[in-house]
C-alpha cells in the first residue's frame, strides 16, 4: 500500500515549507554573524577611543604619582639611612678585625699585650667606614646622580664608625688593663692550716 496522492501532495508542501524555513534560518544566522562582527569592531573602537584614554588618565593622575613618590622615598631612605648605617657597621667590624690581627701579630712576635693605640684604631675605623660607605654607594649610584663632597650620610657613617671604634677600644682596654685583683695567681692556693 502506498500513500495517496493527497498525502504525497501534503508531504511535498511540508518539505517545501521546511526547506524555506531552513534557508531563512541560514540567512538569519549569516546576518547575526555579520552583526556580531560589526559589534566586536565597534567595541574595539570604543575601547581604544574611550576606555583606554580614561584608564590612562586615571593612572597618570592617581597611580603614577604614588609610585614615583614611593620610589623617591625608598631611594632617599636607602641612600641616607641604610647605606651609612651599613657602612658604619662594616667599618666597625673591620676595625675590630684589624685590632685582633694586630694583637695576634704582637703576640706571635713576642712583644706581648700592649694598650691599643686609640689614634691608629680611630683612623682605621674611619678609613674602613669610608671605604665601606663608598663601596655601597657605588653599587647604588644608579639610583641617584653623584653629588660632590661628603654627604650627611657619610658624616653619620664616619661618626658611627668612630663611636664603634671607641667602644671597641674601651672594651679592649677594660679587658687588658693590669688590675691585680682581676688576675689569677700562678701558684696554687694553699690551705689555711699550712
Amino acid at each position: 500500500m502506498g500513500l495517496s496522492r493527497k498525502r504525497k501532495k501534503e508531504l511535498r508542501k511540508l518539505q517545501d515549507s521546511a526547506n524555506k524555513v531552513w534557508q531563512t534560518q541560514q540567512v538569519l544566522v549569516g546576518e547575526a554573524a555579520g552583526i556580531a562582527r560589526e559589534a566586536s569592531r565597534q567595541l574595539g573602537n570604543y575601547s581604544r577611543e574611550q576606555v583606554g584614554p580614561a584608564v590612562q588618565a586615571t593612572y597618570d593622575q592617581r597611580v603614577a604619582p604614588v609610585v614615583h613618590k614611593s620610589a623617591a622615598v625608598s631611594r632617599d631612605v636607602l641612600q641616607h639611612r641604610v647605606v651609612p648605617a651599613v657602612g658604619g657597621v662594616v667599618g666597625s667590624a673591620l676595625s675590630v678585625w684589624d685590632a685582633a690581627n694586630d694583637t695576634r701579630s704582637r703576640l706571635a712576635s713576642g712583644r706581648g699585650f700592649a694598650l691599643p693605640d686609640a689614634k691608629s684604631f680611630g683612623k682605621k675605623a674611619d678609613s674602613y667606614s669610608k671605604k665601606a660607605t663608598k663601596a655601597m654607594s657605588k653599587k647604588l649610584a644608579v639610583l641617584e646622580p653623584k653629588k660632590p663632597g661628603v654627604s650627611t650620610g657619610g658624616v653619620i657613617a664616619i661618626v658611627l664608625g668612630v663611636i664603634a671604634a671607641a667602644g671597641v677600644l674601651y672594651a679592649a682596654w677594660q679587658t687588658l688593663r693590669a688590675d691585680d685583683e682581676l688576675w689569677v695567681a700562678d701558684d696554687p692556693l694553699r690551705s689555711p692550716d699550712e
